[in-house]
């Protein structure tokens, strides 16, 4: 059976949240390495957004680990899965093979407008969207084998289209190196007494970006 490690959204017992300030970016001095290098990886064209998304939220000790920890572990999956570095290698800190070559570089004089340019994912429409804003829609109680973009608390609840926001590259499929597949993206308003149940508090609604492939009509 497929565990969803990452996806905790209504679960109980992890407490309350405690925003940090927003200055606080890193915690440790090896922090702002690991994102410079998940970024400049990212950049070879090695693996895409979503393939990197899909190996950090499938980790088994997600929930046990910082959010930087979180980025090296799941680098350090994605090179090894890609042939890019070996387990002896990471063991050693040694170069024990020549060094592959990579589809593209990041180099330091780039990274200001690469970061700026980011990696627009709407693409052009090839078919009408299937719901519009005000629709009732329900979404599908879909028992994906992968790594996907529901989160699991709205599986079979109903709620309202709020927005259409165009078609953009399709996450599940882009994380399995499927092809980017686009599909419409909508913005699904829900009660939280749908979602929660009693537990909810009345008035207050929850909303989500869901493709069009995790929903149906009401």
């Amino acid at each position: 059976m497929y565990t969803r490690y990452a996806d905790l959204g209504g679960l109980p017992g992890f407490g309350p949240v405690t925003p940090e300030a927003e200055e606080d970016l890193f915690h440790a001095s090896w922090e702002p390495r690991a994102l410079a290098l998940t970024v400049a990886m990212g950049a070879t064209g090695a693996w895409n957004l979503d393939m990197m998304r899909a190996a950090r939220e499938t980790l088994p000790m997600y929930r046990e680990l910082s959010y930087y920890e979180i980025w090296l572990h799941a680098l350090q999956n994605m090179l090894e899965k890609q042939g890019l570095v070996t387990p002896e290698e990471v063991s050693t800190g040694l170069m024990l093979h020549a060094a592959p070559t990579l589809p593209r570089q990041l180099k330091v004089a780039d990274v200001h407008a690469a970061l700026a340019r980011g990696a627009p994912t709407e693409r052009s429409p090839a078919s009408p969207a299937r719901y519009a804003q005000g629709q009732k829609v329900q979404i599908r109680k879909l028992q994906a084998d992968h790594h996907t973009r529901l989160p699991a608390y709205v599986l079979g609840k109903a709620g309202v289209v709020e927005q259409v926001h165009g078609v953009h590259v399709f996450a599940d499929s882009n994380a399995q190196a499927l092809g980017e597949q686009p599909q419409w993206l909508y913005s699904v308003a829900f009660d939280s007494i749908e979602l929660w149940g009693d537990a909810g508090s009345k008035g207050v609604q929850v909303s989500i970006d869901a493709f069009e492939p995790y929903l149906e009509a009401l």
